[in-house]
């Protein structure tokens, strides 16, 4: 006899199954941590806009396409700026419009949020808010969380912009007692319009949050009232830990045939616009907050976010059937005698 212990058959794959579960379940927390480590140091301020990134739209109808193309080149670390690709991501967001609206409407906040969680990251979300400041709060929470710009409407959603930046008085990844004291935005009529007079200004211009304010101004579509009237609303980078499971995604419901109030100085949606050098800014007619799921109304497949808490959840529901299945091999062995030494042995 050598002193050794020999340990039953049985009794090792439990042993390794319980070594299988405390793996599995330090696996699945690790997306938070990643989540975490990827948020750069808090200065007292964030701006993700650098040189190269910012793109003209195209046509007068393109600011969604633009404004996901901007996006794309600050995610990507890329210049892109061709026709090409802002007429695909306009096509293909005009393609998941929740309401049928016309094309010279544009893209509604589906087709936009769309947009932005196909071409860029699929944790992006439609937010509606009930105010000016909580729809700016959340907007730099989600930024900071997930260093992300966020889409913003404006001219009461007849044109978009992007968030690109801000100051605060604390970090809002760490705290909810913090004030914003500016934001950074983009604009991509810049280069189209008129430099000198029109409403979007140069690139990375910094704003108070009275003077976005502004421009950052409830949603109102004149030729039918739709879901998010009054809201503001903005497509926001919802990090997983926080991210909720979107909705269901109604339906889209037909535009009745709207009666003409435009004049010189509103779009035909009734929303004041601020230039006078070309069209009004009218293609983003939002169509008040839904939350594309994981299948668009046209049935085509979109980014999904993952929940780090739904993956802690499935990893113990599998655990649960390995340890099943291991305590019912060690009960046939033991009824059988499997796994023990030769009795003969000597």
């Amino acid at each position: 006899m050598n002193g050794v212990r020999r340990v039953p058959l049985a009794g090792r794959w439990i042993v390794a199954v319980l070594g299988a579960l405390v793996a599995l379940a330090a696996a699945g927390t690790s997306p938070r941590a990643e989540t975490a480590a990827a948020i750069p140091h808090w200065t007292g301020a964030i701006d993700l806009y650098r040189t190269g990134v910012f793109t003209t739209q195209k046509t007068w109808l393109w600011c969604t396409a633009a404004d996901v193309q901007i996006v794309r080149n600050i995610a990507d670390h890329a210049a892109d700026h061709s026709r090409a690709n802002q007429e695909r991501y306009f096509d293909a967001m005009r393609a998941h419009n929740r309401y049928d609206i016309p094309v010279s409407d544009g893209v509604d906040p589906a087709g936009w949020t769309y947009g932005l969680r196909h071409f860029v990251d699929g944790r992006y979300r439609l937010v509606a808010s009930g105010s000016f400041n909580a729809a700016l709060r959340s907007a730099v929470t989600n930024l900071r969380r997930t260093n992300l710009p966020v889409g913003i409407t404006v001219a009461h959603g007849t044109h978009a912009w992007v968030l690109t930046g801000f100051n605060a008085t604390a970090d809002p990844a760490a705290t909810t007692r913090f004030t914003v004291t500016s934001v950074r935005v983009v604009g991509p009529l810049w280069g189209l319009q008129s430099t000198t007079y029109g409403y979007d200004m140069r690139p990375d211009t910094t704003l108070s949050p009275k003077q976005l304010a502004g421009f950052f101004t409830p949603w109102h579509y004149g030729k039918v009232r739709m879901a998010w009237e009054g809201d503001w609303v903005s497509i926001q980078p919802i990090a997983a830990r926080v991210a909720a499971s979107p909705p269901p995604t109604a339906a889209p419901r037909p535009t009745p045939t709207p009666t003409p109030t435009a004049s010189p100085s509103t779009s035909s949606s009734g929303a004041v616009v601020g230039s006078s050098a070309g069209p009004a800014p009218s293609d983003v007619a939002f169509a008040g907050g839904i939350d594309p799921t994981a299948t668009s109304p046209s049935g085509l497949p979109v980014a999904v976010t993952t929940d780090a808490g739904g993956q802690f959840a499935l990893v113990w529901i599998v655990a649960g059937v390995l340890v099943t299945i291991a305590l019912a091999i060690a009960l046939i062995r033991s009824r059988r005698g499997w796994g023990r030494p030769d009795r003969g042995a000597r």
